[in-house]
């Protein structure tokens, strides 16, 4: 007996197929600009149309299918020690936190500032130690270094505090050399490296329909090298996007198939995620909501349609656009985490998130990890345990007048049920009084320090810890810096 995973669908199977071809239709008409010279050279050897000075490339559909057989329908990510965390596919379901916030929220001020190396470091510990995270994020970027080596910083401080895959990004064309230097060190050589990748790359167009020269860079870097490369498609319905949710859908498959061509074209076969963070734009305040309901269907609506084409997905989701961690926070991110299991989204990024991804919070990154919990067991759907699936414990409850003892509850209670920590308040109003009537956000906070005070990460070898700090020195020095801030 089999369990039917729940799940929702946002277009039918004809619309799907439109959507797929008429995105299709737009990277041949329209085009893409791409404003890379070698990504240039590629596609016109593929047989695109260059219109120079523009750089647009009106791409062929013979090409876009061709590239779309070579990508994998499957990607695995390992940990540090080699095990698979992360298989991406058909509906496998995967949270990690977000990705580059500029500001963390202070739980001692109740405002948001400029985070700076140690508050990295208690960010990678506690991702760390909250199983429901199958990966790290480089989740802040630090103000006491250059902004220069911000990117390869963030990684080395990720790598030195959790064995976790991480989901990461360069800010610059010269940063990808030392982040991968440095996870090569850490595989044991790039082949290993290749063989068993520990992290995914976002690679992000620019809305409408254009490649930057950085982002079409690590694009290829990544297809040269066997990285993930993770699409972040950002349309902006009725600013950078149609203001149809339909039609930004389209536009959000053009942009994805642009990546899959450009990606292909350098490195057939190499690992790639069809995803993206598109948002409604909110016309009062000039802002791009992602806790909308409407930016969550562009999220499940953009994954299916990755779906249709057979890869796997991701999408920004489960976060918040509230500035401290209150109400609005948990119902957006709550009502997120459930549109991505019930569309089987493979990498959900986001919790943690608070101020349209701008900002982390440890204390929402605990709170969201039951809510990415309590997601994962919506993803397993109602199990069909025994056979027949209730009769004999029926039989025996009645004739015993419970069924808190029966040997059948102890066998199923744990697998039935999730059990969230005590974030969650399931206390009885007494017990509640009695502890101390802690809030949801004063229970985070206690959690967050007593997880940092007890939660010791597997500590990489010293001579390899020397190693990446020895990349890492030799780039801070190129812009200045001849000492690290304490890690």
């Amino acid at each position: 007996m089999t369990n039917i995973r729940p799940q929702v669908t946002w277009f039918s199977r004809q619309t799907r197929g439109n959507i797929v071809e008429e995105a299709i239709s737009v990277l041949e008409k329209i085009g893409v600009i791409v404003d890379n010279e070698a990504a240039l050279a590629a596609l016109a050897a593929a047989g695109a149309r260059v219109d120079q000075p523009q750089r647009r490339v009106r791409i062929p559909a013979e090409c876009v299918q061709r590239t779309l057989r070579t990508a994998p329908r499957r990607v695995r990510v390992y940990d540090l020690q080699g095990k698979v965390a992360m298989d991406l596919g058909e509906n496998r379901l995967h949270f990690n936190p977000g990705s580059a916030a500029l500001r963390i929220f202070d739980a001692q001020t109740g405002d948001a500032r400029t985070p700076l190396t140690q508050d990295l470091v208690r960010f990678a510990k506690l991702v760390d130690a909250l199983p429901n995270y199958a990966a790290q994020s480089t989740g802040l970027i630090p103000g006491d270094v250059p902004p220069q080596i911000a990117d390869r910083y963030r990684l080395y401080v990720t790598l030195l505090h959790s064995v976790k895959p991480v989901v990461t990004g360069t800010f610059r064309v010269d940063g990808f050399r030392a982040m991968r230097e440095m996870l090569c060190a850490v595989a044991g050589g790039p082949d290993r490296l290749r063989e068993k990748p520990t992290a995914i790359f976002d690679c992000c167009p620019s809305p409408p329909l254009s490649w930057s020269n950085l982002t079409c860079q690590l694009l290829m870097d990544c297809a040269a090298t066997g990285l993930p490369a993770e699409l972040v498609s950002m349309p902006l319905t009725g600013s950078t996007a149609p203001v149809t949710l339909a039609g930004a859908v389209v536009q959000h498959c053009a942009e994805n198939l642009s990546g899959i061509v450009i990606h292909q074209l350098v490195g057939p076969g190499a690992p790639i995620i069809y995803g993206g963070s598109p948002a409604c734009f909110d016309m009062r305040y000039g802002t791009a909501p992602m806790g909308a309901m409407e930016t969550m269907m562009l999220d499940g609506a953009g994954a299916e349609i990755g779906k249709r084409l057979g890869l796997p997905t991701h999408a920004y989701l489960a976060l918040s656009d509230a500035k401290p961690v209150d109400f609005q926070a948990g119902m957006e991110t709550g009502m997120g985490a459930v549109i991505a299991a019930l569309s089987g989204i493979n990498n959900v990024s986001g919790p943690g998130m608070l101020d349209f991804e701008c900002c982390q919070s440890l204390e929402k990154l605990v709170l969201d990890h039951e809510v990415c919990g309590m997601a994962l067991r919506l993803a397993r759907g109602i199990a069909l345990r025994e056979e027949p699936i209730a009769l004999p414990v029926l039989e025996e409850g009645v004739q015993n007048r419970e069924f808190l003892s029966l040997r059948h509850t102890r066998r199923w209670h744990r697998e039935e049920v999730y059990l969230p920590n005590d974030v969650i308040d399931r206390q009885t109003l007494e017990e509640w009084r009695k502890n101390g009537r802690k809030d949801a956000f004063r229970r985070a906070s206690e959690r967050v320090e007593r997880t940092l005070a007890t939660h010791q990460p597997e500590p990489l070898p010293e001579s390899l810890a020397r190693e990446l700090q020895r990349i890492m020195l030799a780039e801070a020095r190129r812009y200045g810096m001849d000492e690290l801030p304490g890690v």
